[in-house]
């Protein structure tokens, strides 16, 4: 006589995101999306410009390094991986837009200012997706080498991960978009230099900061008092 297995335990059961992972994920793929746009603007940072983007990837590096000490390198690096997915669609529907013509009502300097800063080549766009893809997954696999091997001062090993893995970064974004077209070594050394001093910078405090509202999102609200007891 076989024993029949119940019902609710042969369903699936369903898998469950902490909060902290569901809040990171959806502000993770918005700074992927802004990025692109914030770079249309060079900003002055003392004697050194730097494309304004960088502020969305830093922030991208203090998600996924967060991601990583709350919920380990595979949950960061899927997070890394899911961002392809807003990043493509957005650079699809820009395309699209582009494309499409435009209501003859608009006027014509907002039309060319649009086009100006959501125009760009092929060879920004694929160098922005390789750039993203390495980087991130260099700065995750750093970070959670370090932990691996005893590092226990989270500081230093945000700082590490931001810094090597934004050199690459730049290195790949730069050559790939723009080598040949122009001169690039005082780009390229420009840029590397700034954002060095800013990941060293902001962060550290920054996924101190991420990972302390991680934890706190992530503890269990505190049972109250059942109506019965006095």
């Amino acid at each position: 006589m076989t024993s029949e297995i119940p019902a609710a335990a042969k369903a699936p059961q369903p898998t469950i995101i902490s909060p902290s992972l569901f809040a990171f994920a959806i502000f993770y793929g918005g700074m992927v999306c802004i990025a692109g746009v914030l770079g249309n603007k060079q900003v002055a940072l003392g004697p050194l410009a730097v494309e304004a983007g960088i502020f969305a990837f830093l922030l991208l590096v203090i998600t996924s390094s967060a991601v990583a000490e709350l919920h380990g390198r595979a949950t960061a690096n899927r997070l890394v991986l899911v961002g392809f997915v807003p990043l493509v669609v957005s650079l699809l529907l820009t395309l699209l837009v582009l494309g499409t013509p435009a209501a003859r009502a608009m006027d014509p300097d907002r039309l060319a200012a649009f086009e100006t800063v959501m125009g760009g080549t092929p060879r920004i766009w694929l160098g922005g997706i390789l750039a993203y893809g390495t980087s991130q997954f260099l700065n995750v696999t750093i970070f959670s080498k370090l932990k691996a091997q005893g590092g226990r001062l989270l500081w230093l090993r945000s700082a590490v991960a931001s810094v090597l893995s934004q050199v690459v970064d730049t290195l790949l974004f730069i050559t790939v978009a723009f080598y040949g077209v122009f001169p690039i070594a005082q780009l390229l050394m420009g840029q590397m230099l700034a954002k060095v001093v800013l990941s060293l910078i902001f962060v550290p405090p920054l996924v101190y900061a991420f990972v302390a509202i991680g934890r706190r999102l992530d503890q269990p609200s505190a049972r109250r008092p059942s109506a019965g007891r006095a």
